[in-house]
């Protein structure tokens, strides 16, 4: 079973991610796409230098990191399954829109015209504010799942939401039986 490990800029959540991409390969070939963002941003949470190389540890292969090297999914049908893990606010617009204008959003797009599964780990400030719509138009397409997620840091960051990053597994198995897992907010 081939799972697409798609990471956005939420570099916070890295530390989180890691481990459960490190877990997955025990079960799946993992083939890795990292935004633009993700894969030339510097943060305090690491180096893009760092994560690259993360990311070759854990999969065993270089990441895919431009549209060009993304495209080719769908029509070669390369995946059986993608995870957006973490995917912001603005993976979350671009998705409900339909706009592919990064490695990731292109991964997803070039996927889902094969009707395969995309599950969605939710992480960015404004989940119950500007991106509240997003993950709704999300929420009832075909297609798309989401691993259950809540609210981070309700007293300093009222809006924000994060995915149970542990959940992931057991979200991935019901995406691959069409079905969404619940609860999905918690």
């Amino acid at each position: 079973m081939t799972l697409g490990f798609a990471m956005c800029g939420s570099f916070c959540t890295y530390s989180k991610v890691f481990p459960v991409m490190e877990a997955l390969r025990r079960e799946y070939d993992i083939v890795p796409i990292l935004s633009g963002i993700s894969a030339s941003t510097d943060s305090r949470f690491g180096t893009a230098r760092e994560h690259l190389e993360t990311v070759k540890r854990l999969c065993g292969r270089e990441a895919i990191t431009t549209i060009p090297q993304a495209e080719p999914i769908g029509p070669r049908k390369l995946l059986d399954i993608l995870l957006i893990a973490p995917c912001t606010g603005n993976t979350l617009a671009k998705l409900a829109h339909g706009i592919a204008d990064t490695s990731v959003t292109m991964a997803a797009k070039s996927h889902l015209r094969n009707g395969r599964p995309v599950v969605i780990a939710v992480s960015t400030n404004d989940a119950l504010s500007g991106a509240a719509a997003n993950i709704g138009s999300l929420l009832n397409r075909k297609h798309c799942y989401f691993v259950p997620f809540g609210q981070d840091d309700p007293a300093n960051k009222p809006t924000s939401m994060v995915a149970d990053f542990e959940k992931i597994p057991q979200t991935l198995k019901a995406a691959l039986e069409g079905r969404q897992i619940q609860p999905i907010l918690f």
